[in-house]
């Protein structure tokens, strides 16, 4: 573990020991106060409750499974399948029997019961079991997909066969609640607490932000089962404070999950720019070398030295200009370095040299998303390209703020100018159009021979 990824462990930690031992004075107090453990009659409540868990669930096992059919990883395969389960035992069991009008029977609760252990049992194999990639991706899914469904089935026809035997859940008429009921319950909390403990372990490991969360949803997950287990009731019709940490534990995993699935397109936004990054060398730095070494063959071979070496000292040159800009375009294709400073610092490598003077300023209130800031970086790169190489211009302003509700970026020279997009620098602009395309912007280009160039692009709202 590096020294930045240490301290980002550090201080996930103490942020969870606070959110520990705040859930943990408020559990203290909830069991030294019998009068805090009451619930409350409200089936429509609880409806809505459970609904929602259904809806949160799924949506964080359709962004698992995204995730694992790009990327192939048992973890997030795992992931899947526990959310899945969660999500649709909820509805088929807890949901369905109230939105049919019919109160849900001991089968029914019990079997929400048996579908929670097994969600449970899936998202704790998560961080424990080796993170193979598997080949089959699709195949996978749909097999898992049909499994788990049989799962369900087998535990509500295995619960159905007891019938009136099966313990009840609401001790509200009376009477201490069941002993199993408990068991199962503890079992519950015990079950996140593993999977808590397994997500923390692996996000010190590895430093995945995913597991950060996942582990604080672990959390939630852990004092809502410890919540069910002092509750004296469990019941289809009734609402307890557990209920609403569930739901907040489910939410907190949304967040973690569509985290993930952002860096990962982030990730593959700044492979390809790596990829873009290594042709523009084979095409520019590598043509300068070559150059270098034709005109360095020529002078061995007694070509004179009076008109051969001002090409070579120039081909020199040029292979060092083009060096430091590909240097500069790696750092920022890292996704290290802040959107401002990474575009600073190219504007300080092009006008090292002094040919061209950059006016640049970015307004300190634009919000420009993750995947809208490499393509701004690389329409600006482009555009200051395009001036340097083919406008012969002595100074460019570029502008990136807002006007009027909207985001603009803007790239202005005084250089030749030009009519229409005809000319060297048609494929620059052509570039600029489609990157623009990528975060819906608009494009547009004004541009009159010996008045200059201006470039810009108006970002969706």
């Amino acid at each position: 573990m590096n020294r930045s990824s240490k301290q980002t462990f550090e201080s996930w930690v103490v942020g969870e020991l606070f959110l520990v031992a705040l859930l943990g004075a408020a559990t203290a107090l909830f069991l030294t106060n019998p009068s805090l453990r009451s619930t409350y009659e409200l089936p429509e409540g609880r409806l809505v409750l459970d609904t929602a868990v259904v809806l949160a669930a799924t949506i964080v096992a359709i962004l698992a499974g995204v995730r694992f059919s790009v990327e192939g990883r048992r973890l997030d395969l795992l992931l899947a399948a526990g959310f899945f389960v969660a999500g649709l035992g909820t509805l088929a069991f807890s949901v369905a029997p109230l939105l049919g009008g019919d109160p849900q029977g001991l089968a029914e609760a019990w079997s929400a019961l048996g579908a929670r252990i097994l969600a449970a049992v899936l998202i704790v194999l998560a961080p424990i079991l080796p993170g193979r990639r598997i080949a089959a991706r699709s195949r996978s899914l749909f097999v898992g997909i049909a499994l788990l469904l049989l799962a369900l089935l087998a535990i509500w026809l295995s619960l159905s066969s007891f019938g009136g035997s099966l313990m009840p859940l609401d001790s509200r008429t009376g009477g201490d609640r069941p002993f199993e009921v408990t068991v199962t319950l503890s079992v519950l909390a015990l079950l996140a607490l593993l999977a808590g403990l397994g997500f923390a372990i692996r996000f010190r490991n590895h430093g995945e932000d995913l597991d950060s969360w996942l582990a604080l949803g672990a959390t939630l997950t852990l004092f809502a089962e410890l919540h069910y287990v002092l509750t004296p009731t469990l019941s289809s019709e009734v609402v307890s404070q557990g209920d609403f940490l569930r739901v907040l534990a489910y939410g907190v995993l949304l967040v973690g999950v569509w985290r993930a699935i952002r860096s990962a397109e982030l990730g593959r936004a700044v492979a390809e720019e790596r990829a873009r990054v290594a042709r523009e060398i084979h095409d520019g730095l590598a043509q300068y070398l070559f150059a270098i070494s034709t005109h360095a063959s020529m002078l061995a071979a007694g070509a004179p030295l009076e008109t051969t070496l001002p090409k070579l000292r120039d081909a020199a040159a040029a292979a060092q200009q083009e060096a430091r800009f590909a240097v500069l375009a790696l750092s920022s294709a890292s996704g290290n370095a802040t959107f401002d400073a990474a575009l600073r610092r190219y504007v300080d490598f092009l006008t090292a040299d002094g040919t061209l003077a950059v006016d640049l300023e970015i307004e300190s209130t634009l919000l420009l998303a993750p995947d809208e800031q490499i393509e701004v970086f690389r329409i600006v790169q482009e555009g200051l390209a395009n001036v340097r190489k083919h406008a012969g211009a002595k100074s460019a302003e570029v502008w990136i703020g807002e006007r009027a509700g909207r985001r603009i970026v803007r790239v202005r020279d005084d250089g030749t100018g030009f009519d229409g997009e005809e000319g060297e620098a048609g494929q620059g602009l052509k570039n600029m159009r489609q990157r623009a395309q990528t975060i819906d912007g608009d494009f547009s280009l004004r541009s009159q021979p010996g008045r200059g160039t201006a470039v810009e692009v108006t970002l969706r709202a």
